[in-house]
């Protein structure tokens, strides 16, 4: 994503532009793969060491609010951020905690096609995401 893209994706949800809501949105985006807010901190304090580590998870959260980034919990109970928005599932290796974007459309009918036919009382839902543990193995 462009500079000029997530500047637009700022104004889009209502926030304003400032340096330190540029520098978290774009190490998100920069690190990919589900970076930790740690590595995010790593990340943007070597480019603005006078950005506050509470600022930036402050920052996270509300995009998190502002749904620019998702939250991603791995089974270790390590929070992740997600940059990536459209309809995906991810494939969690419970080894190296490392985490893979899964697309499938067919799975994704499937599963909304499975939850519009079961009932489920005092709950709506919102999304379905479906986390796929495992191993990656290195080919």
């Amino acid at each position: 994503m462009k500079s000029e893209d997530i500047r637009k994706s700022l104004i889009e949800k209502g926030l304003k532009i400032t340096p330190q809501r540029l520098a978290v949105l774009e190490a998100v985006i920069e690190l990919g793969n589900h970076p930790t807010a740690d590595k995010i901190t790593e990340f943007i304090k070597r480019n603005h060491p006078n950005i506050a580590v509470g600022t930036i998870y402050k920052t996270l959260e509300t995009f998190v609010e502002k749904e620019l980034v998702k939250r991603v919990k791995t089974d270790k109970d390590i929070m992740r951020y997600d940059a990536i928005l459209e309809k995906h599932h991810h494939l969690y290796c419970a080894k190296s905690d490392r985490i893979e974007d899964y697309y499938d459309e067919e799975l994704n009918k499937l599963l909304e096609r499975y939850f519009k036919n079961k009932k489920l009382d005092n709950f709506t839902i919102e999304d379905i995401k479906l986390q796929i543990v495992g191993t990656f193995i290195n080919k």
